[in-house]
């Protein structure tokens, strides 16, 4: 399903979330949500299934139940991995935010699509760069912290 989903183009999400919701802000996010629900997914799954096995052996040895193995071993080794994922899923959802200015939103995909519509380059620039600076930061701040948890996974 996730590899069905990644090879629609962003404009097609739009089409079930008008065909199920009015057009407006809730719609713009159903469509959101459902074009960038992949990235997590596919990141959480290949984070947890590739973590070291000789970690999770020893606390599973250690006697944890299965619920402490994903908490304790699990999750710490693939955070650098879970928040790649968050950061693909912000990207992603910020380059839909554009697109989802066609179902009625007041956000800054509709300065974008006004810009657009009004041939006005200086409001088109402002809403890209407000955009882009969104994605840098998250990007930054995502980074970040799976930096942070590289460098504490390496104390062992």
């Amino acid at each position: 399903m996730c590899d069905g989903l990644q090879t629609i183009p962003q404009f097609v999400f739009l089409i079930p979330a008008l065909i199920f919701f009015k057009v407006g802000e809730f719609t713009a996010l159903f469509a959101i949500v459902l074009y960038a629900i992949v990235p997590p997914i596919r990141y959480v799954e290949h984070g947890l299934r590739h973590v070291r096995t000789d970690v999770v052996e020893a606390v599973q040895q250690m006697g944890a139940t299965p619920t402490q193995v994903l908490a304790q071993a699990k999750f710490p080794l693939a955070l650098p991995v879970l928040m790649l994922g968050i950061n693909q899923t912000i990207m992603a959802a910020l380059s839909m935010l554009a697109i989802a200015a066609l179902v009625g939103t007041r956000d800054l995909g509709q300065q974008v699509y006004t810009a657009l519509g009004k041939a006005d380059p200086g409001l088109g620039i402002v809403a890209g760069l407000s955009i882009a600076f969104l994605a840098i930061l998250a990007d930054r701040l995502t980074q970040a912290i799976a930096r942070r948890s590289r460098s504490l996974e390496s104390l062992d």
